[in-house]
């Protein structure tokens, strides 16, 4: 049976943390059996010279691909554009800081044969043993709060819908994401309840995470998530997600 892969790095401000990133996923998609595989940076409009450094590591490694936003618009704006543009049969999203190792992709991809699942999730709450470095005590409880928000309002099943680390069959990806809305924090919960809508079936899969400093959402902006299921229901109703 043939593999093909695309990683999709959204990217915003990752100067620092991008090559490292890229080295350790080169050299894991070099130990992989995968038949093909592509890594693609998002830049979304970084203020540094994130463009500069991916498409400085895509002179040394024909595998990296650089692709820019038309300025800031948000990290699910840049999986989407990521998911356009991806070569191979199935597409992972992953943070650029790597707070999920890159080597838990094979629990996702085990799991989505398995089960015959278009999507696999991976999961902080299954399992917070595997948890080695937890966010500080406000933001892991800001960010369960947000998912029950987000459970009681969308109805999905899922113990964690903001891991940043999702593998998608890519012919389902490209159905989900073009029928998505919103652009920033919020946009996961949208596009597991769009393919939940359009009957992929979808997997949580408890994985390695490691809280990373740094994160690149501030506190208004986490605030503001929490309307975001509410705007999932609304898109429903207006029909936007057919």
């Amino acid at each position: 049976m043939t593999r093909s892969l695309t990683i999709v790095i959204p990217a915003y401000n990752e100067e620092n943390r991008l090559p490292a990133t890229l080295q350790k996923v080169g050299c894991y998609l070099s130990r992989a059996r995968w038949d093909f595989s592509e890594i693609l940076v998002v830049d979304d409009g970084s203020r540094d010279a994130t463009a500069r450094v991916a498409q400085n590591m895509a002179g040394e490694n024909a595998a990296i691909r650089v692709l820019r936003n038309p300025g800031n618009h948000g990290k699910g704006y840049s999986v989407r554009n990521g998911v356009q543009k991806a070569k191979g049969e199935w597409t992972l999203v992953t943070d650029a800081d790597l707070s999920t190792p890159i080597e838990e992709l094979e629990k996702l991809w085990m799991a989505a044969l398995g089960a015959g699942a278009q999507v696999a999730i991976g999961s902080r709450a299954l399992d917070r043993s595997l948890i080695g470095v937890r966010q500080p005590l406000l933001r892991e409880s800001a960010g369960k709060l947000f998912n029950l928000a987000a459970r009681l309002t969308t109805g999905l099943p899922f113990r964690d819908t903001q891991c940043g680390f999702k593998l998608f069959e890519t012919s389902a990806a490209r159905e989900i994401f073009r029928r998505q809305r919103i652009e920033r924090f919020g946009f996961d919960v949208e596009a597991l309840f769009i393919a939940r809508r359009l009957g992929y079936s979808v997997v949580e899969v408890p994985v390695e995470w490691n809280n990373v400093t740094g994160t690149k959402v501030s506190a208004f902006g986490g605030l503001a998530a929490f309307l975001d299921p509410v705007k999932v229901r609304w898109h429903q109703l207006r029909g936007h997600y057919r």
